[in-house]
């Protein structure tokens, strides 16, 4: 049996150029596997903790050396010896060692980069592609990509409140064709802005960033680009929010800023409606903020039955959270981000618990992101159907994508592609 002969990391950047850390699991075989970790900027309370160093003298307090230590210290004691195949014992046993309920003393980020080389050397190990050693035979949908292609909020420095602004390409017949006409109404939107005299930098995640008078204004620009690239909206191309409304919630308000007003819990709802009932939108993430659980309530009982309603830092990829979320009637699917958790046990426990509810399940990469493509194979993997991971802009977003077309090629006549999942 071959076992894990060494664990390693090092210190790289991430997209924003902050330090995140990078894991290399050897086994006794010869096989060797890396995992990158990415990081947020809009963050739930509730997420596991990542571990940074605080030296305000070295990357402004954000390096990870510590957790690189922790990596090459404990948790290699805890998995030098064992075999890689076995997931759920080895994340088990970095959980245990870690001893705290948020993975605070040894990181979130640290134990992660662990559990993701552990499967990926696995899977070298057995021969076979990530997708398919995470989802056996199943593992044949590429999912919709949803493109962030107007930021705001936390990830761009500009007038807009809400964080992201998204087209979803469910009316085309395959993941190709959809990432192709992800990237033509990017450029079309590119233009629109630039005829206009508006900003054509873009934030975080690739999305461009100008400054609006109105977040309505955003929606606009994007359905005039759907149509200048010589797509259908609401049947070819639909579109998807996230707002990230916890960074919006003061004082029991959702504040608009860059509108100038503030809306009560029952407002925004009504706002919500109001622009689901003009635009074809498809999903709502984070539509209500992670503490107000009674709006949550609200907006579920008043859109569930109509649009996809994802729950992010409400859930944080806790499957304890998510399993309070399903049993007061909240949200009906669930973003799945493993940094958010720690482990790829605990995220397939959340994945597994949401799908058992009726929910669906969101692949989502972070704002800080690296060149890892993991999450292409998850979204595979799990069936997910949906993932977004960025505009089909800069190198750290296109990995993903670039990943979905190897898959989709490997598959062949296997693959299918889940944009008939949706209502058009």
């Amino acid at each position: 049996m071959s076992e894990v002969a060494s664990v390693r990391a090092r210190e790289i950047l991430d997209s924003r150029g902050n330090p995140t850390l990078e894991v290399e699991v050897t086994t006794t075989a010869g096989h060797r596997a890396r995992a990158a970790v990415p990081s947020g900027a809009s963050t739930g309370t509730r997420e596991a903790v990542e571990l940074r160093d605080g030296d305000p003298e070295r990357f402004g307090g954000k390096g990870v050396l510590g957790a690189i230590a922790a990596v090459e210290g404990e948790l290699a004691e805890v998995l030098v010896g064992r075999d890689p195949d076995n997931q759920p014992s080895n994340d088990r046993a970095m959980i245990r060692a870690d001893g705290t309920d948020n993975k605070s003393r040894l990181g979130a980020n640290a134990i992660l980069g662990c559990s993701l080389a552990l499967a990926r050397v696995s899977a070298s190990q057995a021969g076979v592609p990530l997708y398919r050693h995470l989802g056996a035979d199943q593992a044949t949908l590429l999912p919709v990509p949803f493109f962030n292609i107007l930021n705001g909020g936390m990830h761009a420095d500009n007038t807009v409140d809400m964080q992201e602004f998204m087209i979803a390409p469910i009316g085309l017949d395959n993941f190709a064709e959809a990432l192709r006409a992800g990237a033509e109404i990017h450029h079309a939107l590119k233009a629109e802005l630039h005829e206009r005299g508006l900003a054509t930098g873009v934030g975080d995640e690739g999305g461009f960033a100008p400054d609006l008078a109105r977040n309505q204004d955003a929606i606009e620009l994007i359905m005039k680009a759907i149509a200048r690239a010589g797509y259908r909206a609401g049947e070819q191309v639909s579109l998807a929010l996230d707002p990230a409304a916890s960074e919006l919630h003061h004082d029991g308000q959702y504040v608009l800023a860059g509108e100038g007003r503030s809306l009560s819990p029952d407002e925004m709802v009504a706002y919500w409606a109001e622009l689901a009932d003009t635009y074809p939108i498809i999903v709502l993430e984070d539509g209500m903020a992670e503490s107000d659980w009674a709006g949550w309530a609200t907006l579920t009982h008043r859109l569930g039955d109509r649009i996809e309603l994802v729950g992010d830092d409400i859930f944080v990829t806790n499957p304890e959270i998510v399993a309070q979320g399903v049993a007061q009637g909240v949200a009906n699917s669930v973003l799945i981000k493993p940094n958010q958790i720690g482990t790829l046990t605990e995220t397939f426990e959340t994945i597994g618990l949401a799908r058992r509810a009726g929910y669906q399940v969101f692949v989502s990469h972070r704002s800080g992101e690296t060149t890892d493509d993991f999450i292409a194979d998850l979204a595979v993997a799990t069936r997910a159907g949906r993932i977004k991971t960025g505009a089909p802009v800069r190198g750290e977003r296109l990995a993903k994508y670039n990943r979905l077309l190897d898959i989709e090629r490997e598959l062949g006549a296997d693959a299918v592609f889940a944009g008939h999942e949706f209502s058009r």
